[in-house]
């Protein structure tokens, strides 16, 4: 990715990020754990959220990561329920975000046409748009570490010796599979075209 191309992904990575991660924090702070927000994390601020080295791989590559928000099981009233919302939350929040930007991105569009989109700012806004809609697909797979598989654990209700299996299997198998997409340049994952379905929908085309 050149130098321009990331000037125009940064501020959606920021956002999506930040807002990802700040939903899990908050969503486990209401359903009665205090671990995320002890630790700083029920915050709007980016700094709190972001891994430097996550962050440059998303730049870089196009996949990453943030910090993973901690909770404390204990402090749950009903585990299996409350660690799918926890998990939920993050990818829900992102969907939420693209929508609402794609729909800001469409009322310009009715107003002044397709030009708009050469304006720098509504770039921008349409990138991150597009990072929160791949933010959303790319977490809800069903691979550990990912959101998804939380979903699915506790929906389940598998037993921790059978998550530990799974996650081993789960992690380097999903790693495998970013890499030979990449190297190769094919769709084994396709989260490019899911993308481009949700946005030619939001758009009316």
């Amino acid at each position: 990715m050149n130098l321009q191309n990331a000037l125009y992904v940064i501020p959606g990575v920021l956002l999506g990020l930040t807002v990802h991660e700040f939903c899990h924090a908050y969503t486990a702070f209401k359903l009665g754990d205090n671990t995320a927000r002890d630790m700083g994390r029920v915050t709007l601020n980016p700094l709190k959220h972001i891994d430097v080295f996550g962050f440059l791989f998303i730049i870089i590559f196009g996949f990453g990561w943030a910090k993973p928000v901690q909770f404390n099981p204990e402090n749950l009233k009903s585990l299996r329920r409350d660690r799918a919302l926890i998990a939920a939350a993050g990818p829900f929040s992102n969907l939420i975000l693209g929508t609402i930007l794609m729909f800001y991105i469409k009322s310009q569009i009715e107003a002044g046409g397709w030009e708009i989109l050469d304006n720098t700012l509504m770039l921008i806004i349409f990138q991150a748009a597009a990072i929160n809609y791949g933010l959303f697909i790319f977490n809800l797979l069903p691979f550990p570490p990912l959101d998804g598989s939380h979903i699915v654990f506790s929906a389940l209700n598998l037993g921790p010796e059978i998550e530990s299996k799974i996650m081993k299997v789960g992690m380097p198998l999903l790693l495998v599979i970013i890499i030979v997409q990449n190297a190769a340049n094919i769709n084994i994952l396709p989260i490019g075209k899911a993308i481009q379905a949700m946005i030619r929908f939001m758009l009316g085309f």
